[in-house]
């Protein structure tokens, strides 16, 4: 799967991040799903899955690789991309521990 193009920001609260990680999505009625988390901030992220059926408004649980559970609401869904909103803020550390690995599994892959 390719990475999405980052959506156009509308108002951000914080900057987002290039990350990629794998993530497990579940709606609060039960439904999962395996599916990506890109361009992660403190206050948000964006998400794709295969199938799982995400609108505006509805509420979402992610676990993401390297991080908890987080809770948030979907904010916009554009080209199977969903844009997520956290019910409360990562802690600014964890993002930049998170980028920093990525940023260094991009450069050992490049030998």
């Amino acid at each position: 799967m390719d990475q999405p193009r980052p959506h156009a920001p509308m108002h951000r609260c914080a900057e987002r991040k290039p990350v990629v990680l794998n993530a497990r999505c579940a709606t609060t009625n039960g439904m999962r799903e395996n599916g990506r988390l890109f361009d992660l901030s403190t206050h948000g992220c964006c998400v794709t899955t295969n199938s799982l059926y995400l609108s505006i408004g509805k509420r979402v649980i992610i676990k993401a690789d390297g991080l908890e559970a987080i809770s948030g609401i979907v904010r916009w869904i554009e080209d199977g991309r969903a844009g997520v909103q956290f019910d409360a803020p990562l802690y600014g550390p964890v993002v930049d521990h998170l980028t920093r690995q990525q940023e260094g599994a991009r450069v050992g892959l490049s030998y």
